[in-house]
């Protein structure tokens, strides 16, 4: 009924609004609105506004249409009445609602969400639910990806990483054996300590050229064999230094020229000490090659080797520095990092250590060879010690090398293995070769004077002897062991 009465309402106000625009001032219908048009008509029904019988307003919108009125009810239970539908709110052309009027499961006082799937956060993409249009699960970019749009993850370029909430992609950090780091700070330390003990060796030496220790040591051999023991130990900085195009050369040049000088020298010398004695044992004359000058050449032509060899490494292979983004590249985005190194790889350096470590085995078989040579007329025991020591050192080089090429500390670890194992190997030979000539020139100089000098027939002779007496000795043990069981 009331929307009846609302229509007559509407009905008169339009014809009244109608009558006052196309009737002023008279009464009744005029000629214009004699007959009514409906078109007209209409057009002032659009346009009336007037409380309607239930005391709300009536009016029309540009397509005809009256205002939707609304009540909003909630089912709600109480304990004072019975469940039912109570009024909380209400709607005409905007929401009216009472939120305190409300109840909600459990007796909680917020609004529940009423969507499908919450918003995703940064670094995550939406899955959408098949067969929902507005669901979808919340999928985070894992590893090394980025949320390039609400739905897509994409990995980063390889020397990027993702930012920490997943939204971009940002320069992976570059580092390098850092002269402060703890893993530099040991084999920095053995190299100064190296050098400055080398470099008093050769002053002392120096200053004492003419004395009979410093002549019987074989002073040109002598002056080879520290001159490399030096470079074992500068090697160090140039591992540690920042990795560039001359740096690099340099590393490639040096790191097995120090060890092929050294173990040249040491090889040629115990292999003059073998000659010289195993000749002894044939004939009274001297084996070919044992003169100073012969032994320069030998050793020289020996490091000229690894020399020679490196120079067409260099030539093949140009040396520049490298960023590897593959050794640290951990699952952690956060804790991956770019290595700044030179291009060798370890099958590389390996191979440019391969020749001296040859020189190494060959100069050990050597004076295992030569252990048994009586000790007054040379070095060769302590050249053994020197050796066997040395095969000590690179044994367990090896495997901490190898060891750890899957670490992500991997730079640092094999750096620091390799330079002290150099700089071990170059104070062994250091200490036992040199060490005790510099203290008897220093602290006994009364014991630093010429003894009876021997000459190759005098040795050959004392060979032979010692020869025979091992033969005797061994003879008699025999005829011992013989004569018991004889009985």
């Amino acid at each position: 009924v009331q929307f009846v009465i609302d229509a007559v309402y509407a009905m008169a106000h339009a014809l009244h609004d109608m009558h006052l625009d196309l009737c002023p001032g008279a009464p009744g219908l005029c000629e214009r609105m004699d007959p009514v048009d409906g078109r007209t008509l209409l057009h002032y029904i659009r346009g009336v506004t007037f409380n309607g019988s239930a005391g709300t307003p009536v009016m029309f919108n540009e397509n005809g249409d009256a205002p939707g009125r609304y009540d909003i009810f909630q089912y709600q239970l109480t304990n004072t009445t019975v469940p039912g539908y109570k009024a909380i709110g209400q709607w005409t052309e905007y929401l009216r609602l009472n939120i305190e009027e409300m109840q909600w499961s459990g007796g909680q006082q917020d609004i529940p969400s009423s969507v499908c799937s919450l918003p995703c956060g940064p670094g995550e993409r939406k899955k959408m639910v098949k067969g929902v249009s507005c669901c979808w699960h919340c999928e985070l970019c894992d590893g090394y990806q980025y949320q390039l749009d609400e739905f897509t993850c994409e990995t980063c370029p390889f020397d990027m990483r993702p930012s920490p909430n997943r939204t971009a992609c940002r320069p992976t950090p570059i580092v390098k054996l850092e002269w402060s780091s703890p893993w530099a700070v040991l084999p920095v330390c053995l190299a100064m300590g190296g050098i400055l003990g080398t470099t008093f060796v050769v002053v002392t030496f120096v200053r004492h050229n003419d004395t009979p220790i410093v002549r019987a040591s074989g002073r040109e051999l002598s002056y080879v064999l520290l001159t490399g023991i030096f470079l074992i130990y500068a090697i160090t900085f140039l591992m540690i230094a920042e990795p560039g195009v001359v740096v690099c050369a340099a590393r490639r040049l040096f790191l097995g020229l120090g060890m092929a000088l050294s173990y040249s020298a040491l090889l040629t010398k115990t292999n003059r000490i073998y000659r010289i004695f195993e000749q002894g044992k044939k004939a009274v004359t001297p084996p070919r090659f044992i003169s100073p000058t012969s032994q320069l050449a030998i050793t020289f032509s020996l490091s000229a080797v690894q020399l020679v060899g490196t120079l067409a490494w260099l030539g093949a292979l140009p040396p520049h520095s490298v960023i590897d983004y593959e050794e640290q590249r951990v699952p952690n985005p956060e804790a991956a990092r770019g290595v700044l190194k030179c291009d060798m790889s370890d099958l590389s350096l390996i191979c440019c250590l391969g020749y001296s470590l040859l020189l190494m085995v060959t100069c050990t078989v050597y004076a295992v060879k030569a252990r048994g040579v009586p000790e007054t007329f040379n070095e060769a025991k302590p050249i053994g010690f020197t050796m066997y020591t040395t095969c000590i050192v690179w044994l367990a080089f090896v495997p901490i090398f190898f060891g750890t090429a899957q670490s992500a500390e991997k730079i640092y670890i094999q750096t620091t293995t390799l330079t002290v194992s150099m700089s071990l190997s170059a104070s062994v030979s250091l200490g036992m070769l040199y060490v005790p000539k510099v203290y008897v020139i220093i602290f006994h100089p009364e014991q630093n004077v010429a003894k009876r000098k021997r000459s190759f027939k005098a040795a050959a002779t004392a060979v032979s002897a010692s020869t025979r007496l091992s033969q005797k000795g061994s003879e008699r043990q025999n005829g011992a062991d013989a004569a018991p069981a004889s009985k």
